[in-house]
């Protein structure tokens, strides 16, 4: 029954979140929420390590400034007692020239007293920095010349 509970809870804090409503995400976190995601963050300066809602605002709003529309699915979500995973596909439309970026997450939320404590997201960053920067990475490290894609 906890596990539901919590499958909807976590759904209804995707919506809010995507719908860009910064305030009613926190509301579903607790005050000393953690995020994890392993991520080069010089270049993806809202990924890495976080605690608490004022840090976790300051990584939600420099993504809110960066992408001028954000959308998701969740083909899959497994909830068991207080834990929820989710693969979830993401749609970032980059405000500079418009843009999508499209990448799987694999995240994994802790729940307490019906909030979300924790979340650990793993991506592929390579991919990510790839679409952001707009170039094919590969080519740079195979040694051929470098490609916008």
């Amino acid at each position: 029954m906890t596990a539901d509970l919590h499958r909807q809870r976590l759904l209804n804090f995707l919506d809010v979140y995507y719908a860009g409503d910064i305030e009613g995400s926190l509301a579903r976190c607790t005050d000393d929420v953690a995020f994890v995601a392993n991520a080069p963050v010089d270049l993806l300066p809202h990924m890495g390590h976080r605690r608490g809602t004022a840090a976790m605002r300051e990584m939600w709003t420099t993504v809110r400034a960066r992408y001028s529309e954000m959308r998701c699915e969740v083909p899959i979500l497994v909830a068991e007692g207080d834990r929820v995973a989710a693969n979830i596909r993401v749609f970032f439309r980059k405000r500079s020239n418009q843009r999508m970026v499209q990448f799987d997450i694999a995240a994994f939320y802790t729940f307490r007293d019906g909030r979300i404590a924790q979340i650990r997201e793993i991506i592929d960053t390579f991919d990510v920095v790839e679409q952001v920067l707009e170039r094919d990475l590969s080519a740079i490290l195979r040694g051929e010349r470098l490609v916008e894609i």
